[in-house]
C-alpha cells in the first residue's frame, strides 16, 4: 500500500555523473636562492631540520633545486616559494610562484 515514490532529489543523485577526483596540489617549498648565472633558471637551497631516529639529536639537512625564473627577477639571498612542476630540462623540475622576501643588494 505504501509505494515509495523516489523524490526530484533522490532521481537527480542517481543520475548524477560521479564527479573527478580533486587534482592533488603540487609541492611547494621555501627556500633562499644561492645562484643566478643561469639564463631563466635559479637554484634554491631548501634547509629541513631532522631529528635523530635513536639519538633525538637535531640535524639540519640542505637540499639544492633549480628552478625556471621566467623574467630573470630573482637575486642571491632573495627568499622564494617554488612549486613542482613538469619536468623543463634534465635538472629544472620546479617553477618560481614568489619572491617572499628580498635579499639584502650590495
Amino acid at each position: 500500500m505504501t509505494d515509495a515514490v523516489p523524490t526530484p532529489a533522490a532521481e537527480s543523485d542517481a543520475t548524477a555523473q560521479p564527479s573527478k577526483p580533486a587534482q592533488s596540489l603540487r609541492t611547494q617549498k621555501v627556500g633562499r636562492v644561492v645562484s643566478d648565472k643561469m639564463d631563466k633558471t635559479i637554484v634554491i637551497e631548501v634547509d629541513s631540520i631532522r631529528r635523530h631516529p635513536l639519538y633525538h639529536k637535531r640535524f639540519t639537512r640542505t637540499h639544492r633545486f633549480m628552478a625556471h625564473d621566467e623574467q630573470n627577477s630573482c637575486k642571491p639571498g632573495d627568499l622564494v616559494r617554488i612549486q613542482e612542476t613538469r619536468p623543463l630540462s634534465k635538472n629544472k623540475r620546479w617553477v618560481v610562484r614568489e619572491i617572499v622576501e628580498r635579499g639584502i643588494r650590495f
